[in-house]
């Protein structure tokens, strides 16, 4: 029987993850789960799974989590510091899915443990790819990418010699505005930003797809993960959203992976690898689709995957100051208090601002530095904030 943690249980990722295991309970215990506010929904799931303990990331909910959990044997737990403890408990697989550089700390946890990391969390690889990575190495632990771009990639390389790839190719639907002029981008509602074509996702990686920052994070994460070089890395709009990547090799050959808009299919693969089994997604019909479109992004309207290839060439700690000015820049749109566009911008002033105040620190990667400058970061974006609300006041 396997040993197995959920962070990020509550998300679209984790409930995914869950419906998955749910289908052969015989095979699998369950450590650790943890989520956010949906208290109900995370009381639910520890009892149903018979879980170890569950934990809220929000300290101030513990009597809520624990009245919801009352008679069930199962523990109840709050806050970072519960979150590190729970990923340190031996498993053998732990989903990492908490949204956000929330995610670092308990993955960096569930590595020394020497476990298998399915990460969804590509902020952990931006913030701090070469720490998370070097975690992995110096404890024997496997990391298997759980997006599906990344997925299809490793699935693409599998057999294949990493040093014959010329380039790969990361797709991208191009979400609600893909088709958008700038001049109407800026006037983008949250609601119309919440209106993806394909995914079904969380709020948060849903307004991230529209204003495509989370293709610029994919970008750094291939980067991150794999070890190209940056100008192997391409993006490509592609409204079907059934080619999630493709591998071009050195005699011009393209590897390409197909699947249903479905994360079970990437999860999936990370449950049960190295072998494949049987999974519960649509088996793409190519002939009533008919016709697979590919287009190259237009920058100007999503300025986010340029600030990407500005991070992966300054390094160090880039990746986290990035991360952090557009988590802060993320928030201040759901909460209206700036425009869609006016994520991009926030962004790019912390970098341009960081980077000259010396702020992006390319010595040796610590937990320490990477959590000051995600600090920093969301201090410099607040500023940066106030100051757009004032121009548009």
């Amino acid at each position: 029987m396997r040993r197995i943690s959920v962070f990020g249980a509550t998300g679209s990722i984790g409930q995914s993850t869950l419906d998955l295991i749910g289908r052969d309970r015989e095979a699998y215990h369950v450590v650790a789960l943890s989520g956010g506010r949906n208290i109900a929904r995370l009381a639910r799931d520890a009892r149903s799974f018979g879980a170890e303990i569950a934990v809220t990331a929000h300290e101030e909910l513990l009597t809520d989590l624990r009245e919801a959990l009352a008679g069930s044997g199962v523990e109840a737990a709050a806050g970072p510091a519960a979150l590190r403890e729970a990923a340190a408990r031996p498993a053998d697989w732990v989903m990492s899915a908490i949204v956000g550089a929330a995610g670092l700390a308990p993955g960096l946890k569930a590595l020394e443990q020497g476990a298998t990391l399915a990460l969804a969390n590509k902020e952990s690889l931006v913030s701090a790819g070469p720490l998370l990575m070097a975690t992995a190495r110096a404890h024997g632990a496997t990391v298997l990418p759980v997006d599906s771009e990344h997925s299809a990639i490793f699935q693409a390389l599998i057999g294949e010699d990493i040093s014959a790839v010329e380039r790969v190719i990361i797709t991208a639907s191009g979400g609600p505005f893909r088709d958008w002029p700038v001049s109407r981008l800026a006037r983008a509602t949250l609601q119309e930003a919440l209106n993806h074509p394909n995914w079904v996702m969380g709020q948060r990686i849903t307004i991230d797809s529209a204003s495509m920052f989370n293709k610029a994070l994919e970008v750094i994460e291939a980067k991150e993960f794999f070890g190209f070089a940056p100008e192997q890395i391409e993006v490509l709009v592609h409204p079907e959203s059934i080619v999630h990547a493709l591998v071009g090799f050195r005699d011009g050959a393209l590897m390409a992976h197909l699947g249903a808009p479905d994360m079970r299919h990437a999860i999936g693969f990370a449950l049960n690898w190295p072998k494949r089994r049987e999974l519960p997604v649509a088996r793409p019909d190519l002939a009533q689709l008919g016709q697979l479109r590919f287009q190259r992004p237009d920058e100007a309207r999503f300025p986010a995957l340029r600030l990407a290839r500005e991070v992966m060439a300054a390094g160090g700690l880039a990746g986290a100051v990035f991360n952090a000015a557009k988590e802060a820049a993320l928030d201040a749109f759901i909460a209206g208090r700036i425009g869609f566009m006016d994520m991009a911008g926030v962004v790019e002033r912390v970098l341009a601002e960081m980077s000259s105040a010396g702020g992006l620190d390319d010595g040796a990667m610590t937990l320490d530095k990477v959590t000051a400058a995600d600090h920093l970061a969301r201090i410099k974006a607040g500023e940066a904030i106030a100051r757009a609300q004032q121009q548009e006041a």
